[in-house]
């Protein structure tokens, strides 16, 4: 612009400059790329450090999460042992328990001395039963009963051994022999054994029975019974003698009444059959409903011309079938007698 005389100098010296410039720029690019290589280098040190740290804690925590699952798993296996200790402890009482119910409970074969043609089915839901039957012979005379006590397993197994050693008493060693009244002896002695009162809330125990006296002489049947009905199959047909609808018990929805005796003239073949609820309750078949009553009168009337061990078997496989994998609902008693 004419303010500088030109040579060589002036005439270069805007080359000079940007040459000067473009290194003095490339020793300061180099420069900040070391000093960012550095800061990298010391960024990846660092998250190294903080990943060997972390993978330190993990496998501290790790080791002290299996040594707490060790301890606790020993402690479950410890306390598994001593429950099962306590589970095999209580089976093998309730088993014993069965021995002395099975003792208490009168032999199969002292049915059969006294009726060659008869069964019992008897089918426990539990080790221990609610249901039982018990039989006497005394001079012209039979009796038997079968009987549905509250409840299933032990609470019915005292139930039950609770009732057969009151009828002991009151048939055996008093000598009552009126179904009748024995069903009204025995409700009074359960009351007074469980401590009943009737009032709201109590304990309802008791049992549904039916209680037999075959007279061997005048070939007669005399019963009482307590909500479960009795059976006669009779030429091919199916005769239904009522039961009162009470139990030998408290009965929390009536007055008490004295239970009803009937007297039943008996003919030769006539099969007498006495059962508690459990066959007809029992859930099964296709559609996983009751057996029901209707049907097990069906079955009973089907195939009462048949030898009395064979209905027996009859009896044993029906309920098999229907039962399936499915779980028995409660005791299944039942007893038939050819006359």
């Amino acid at each position: 612009m004419g303010v500088l005389p030109v040579n060589i100098y002036t005439e270069f010296s805007m080359q000079f400059g940007s040459s000067v410039e473009a290194v003095l720029f490339s020793f300061a690019l180099a420069n900040r790329i070391n000093i960012l290589k550095k800061e990298n280098i010391q960024n990846q040190t660092e998250i190294i450090r903080h990943l060997k740290e972390n993978e330190l804690l993990q496998t501290k925590v790790t080791r002290e999460l299996e040594n707490k699952v060790e301890e606790r798993t020993t402690e479950i296996n410890f306390q598994k042992k001593i429950i099962e200790q306590r589970n095999r402890d209580i089976v093998e009482s309730i088993r014993y328990a069965k021995r002395i119910q099975e003792a208490i409970l009168p032999e199969k074969q002292e049915l059969l001395s006294f009726f060659p043609q008869s069964f019992i089915f008897y089918e426990p839901k539990d080790i221990v039963s609610g249901d039982f039957y018990w039989t006497l012979n005394r001079n012209d005379h039979v009796f038997y009963a079968i009987a549905d006590c509250t409840g299933h397993g032990v609470p019915g197994g005292f139930m039950s051994m609770l009732a057969i050693s009151l009828m002991n008493e009151i048939v055996i060693e008093k000598g009552m022999d009126e179904p009748g009244d024995i069903l009204n002896m025995l409700r009074v002695k359960i009351i007074l054994a469980l401590k009943q009162t009737g009032a709201s809330g109590e304990n309802k125990d008791g049992m549904d029975m039916i209680f037999c006296r075959f007279n061997k002489k005048e070939n007669t049947l005399t019963y009482a019974a307590a909500n479960n009905p009795l059976w006669i199959v009779r030429n091919k047909e199916m005769l239904v003698f009522p039961a009162d609808k009470q139990p030998v018990g408290v009965n929390m929805l009536e007055d008490v009444i004295s239970f009803n005796q009937h007297t039943i003239p008996l003919q030769k073949n006539d099969i007498i059959y006495a059962i508690t609820d459990g066959y007809a309750d029992q859930f099964g078949g296709p559609k996983g409903k009751k057996f029901s009553h209707k049907k097990l009168k069906e079955l009973l009337l089907s195939i009462s011309d048949k030898d009395m061990n064979k209905q027996h078997e009859i009896l044993a496989a029906t309920l098999k079938e229907w039962k399936g994998n499915l779980e028995q609902v409660d005791d299944i008693s039942v007893a038939g007698i050819r006359i």
